[in-house]
């Protein structure tokens, strides 16, 4: 059976997700430290300088260490019901679609958080792979269980997949981190056109 890899961010939907939904959660004072703490590594990310991975584990780490997980899985069901569909890309979703037509297996491949992709996903009947958050007594400690997926989506994939030898393979993704998925791929796209 033919299998589509999809990542999220900038790929499924035309901006980041992720840091929206931390805005979306974070508490006025999480907000004012965030200028001070995450502030500099978001603009030693916009100069190449900080990785993605280390990015959204800081702004993770501010916005969610110490809340409880109960209400924020209320508040990202809402963030996944109300707020994604307009940050969907049509284009995007119609290739989802059609390989849902064809029967193919699709995956969504994310660096983005368990929180809001799970209730999105099950809402289009989609398979996950993404950064889930780690809980101790019902409380976030602000860390990914298991590791940031993101720099490590091929691992993830053959974890979580089976892929035989006669498995074609389709994979869309925008950044350094899918590169290693969209190698996996007969069909690559990569920001939206298929590449060679």
């Amino acid at each position: 059976m033919p299998l589509a890899l999809f990542d999220f961010d900038h790929t499924a939907t035309r901006c980041d997700t992720y840091a929206r939904f931390l805005r979306t959660v974070a508490t006025p004072a999480q907000l004012a430290q965030a200028r001070w703490t995450v502030g500099p590594w978001l603009l030693g990310y916009r100069a190449g300088l900080v990785s993605a991975a280390r990015m959204r584990a800081r702004a993770t780490r501010v916005a969610l260490a110490g809340r409880c997980a109960a209400p924020l899985a209320h508040r990202a069901a809402d963030y996944a019901a109300n707020e994604l569909p307009s940050l969907l890309r049509p284009d995007m979703m119609a290739r989802l679609a059609w390989h849902r037509g064809q029967g193919h297996r699709v995956v969504v491949v994310s660096g983005s958080l368990d929180l809001y992709l799970r209730p999105w996903c099950a809402q289009h009947g989609l398979k996950l792979i993404c950064n889930r958050l780690e809980a101790v007594d019902g409380d976030l400690t602000g860390r990914y269980a298991g590791g940031d997926v993101g720099a490590r989506k091929v691992r993830e994939i053959t974890r979580h997949v089976h892929l035989s030898g006669d498995t074609r393979v389709h994979a869309y993704g925008d950044s350094r981190e899918d590169r290693g998925m969209l190698a996996l791929a007969h069909e690559r796209w990569y920001r939206g056109r298929r590449a060679a």
